[in-house]
């Protein structure tokens, strides 16, 4: 009977162990189970993207161009007074501009180091890319209208002569930044290029990409005396109306670049 006794005992003091446990983390049991309802809510909302991205994508849509607009770049230097540390050092997010005009071989040197073709032989460019599928489509936007950068030719197609500036800053939640800048690059992407081998992972390797892109752009802008800053907040669906874009190619980063203001 006491042996009966003490295995009760025993018994009630293992429940009441587990009892206590169960109540101490549960909040962190909660809290792990709303992570990853919150992170599997933003996987779905990707894939919901880049399948409706598929979908659009087959109906072959293209990119309007206006005929005899399109402007032949000069060709980029390769070689700097400003080497790569000095660069980095001096890398700031600059918002104010003045007024003055972006020369067209800076711009050209601009967009070379978004997505130049550095190898003809492969078509490899500035910024690596998983596959060398290059899902990345730069638009740049400038008080003469807007145009899509083609590496190929290293040339620009315009798409549109109106100044698009304000009406882009107000997609931008009316950052001035990006009204005021000499000119406005966008980076776009076409995530199917890279999930049709890489699957949902593919989506992760094309945010990547863009801040290769996005970092190339911002150490060149130093090396030009040139400010830029990288903007996040904007309306996808705005941004691509305005610049007339297929509903594949996705808008992930607004870039204002111009001379510092002073």
């Amino acid at each position: 009977m006491k042996n009966f006794k003490n295995t009760s005992l025993s018994a009630r003091n293992i429940l009441t162990f587990i009892f206590i446990v169960i109540i101490a983390f549960s909040p962190l049991i909660s809290t792990s189970f709303i992570s990853c309802k919150n992170l599997s809510t933003y996987k779905n909302e990707d894939k919901t993207t880049i399948q409706s991205s598929k979908e659009d994508s087959s109906k072959n849509e293209a990119i309007k161009y206006l005929e005899g607009e399109e402007i032949m770049l000069p060709e980029p230097r390769l070689k700097s007074d400003y080497s790569l540390e000095e660069a980095l050092a001096k890398r700031r997010s600059i918002r104010d501009f003045s007024d003055k005009e972006i020369e067209i071989e800076k711009i050209s040197q601009l967009l070379w180091a978004a997505q130049g073709i550095t190898r003809k032989t492969t078509g490899g460019r500035t910024a690596p890319s998983a596959g060398a599928l290059y899902p990345m489509e730069v638009f740049i936007i400038m008080s003469d209208g807007a145009y899509h950068y083609l590496p190929q030719k290293h040339e620009l197609m315009k798409i549109s002569s109106e100044d698009l500036r304000q009406k882009l800053s107000a997609a931008c939640l009316f950052q001035q930044s990006v009204s005021d800048a000499a000119v406005d690059i966008v980076l776009t992407a076409a995530y199917e290029r890279t999930t049709v081998k890489y699957g949902e992972r593919g989506i992760r390797y094309v945010h990547i990409e863009a801040g290769h892109v996005c970092q190339n752009i911002l150490l060149t802008a130093v090396t030009l005396d040139l400010g830029a800053v990288p903007v996040g907040a904007f309306d996808d669906s705005t941004v691509q109306k305005l610049l007339n874009l297929p509903s594949n190619y996705m808008p992930l980063y607004v870039i204002p670049v111009g001379y510092p203001e002073g």
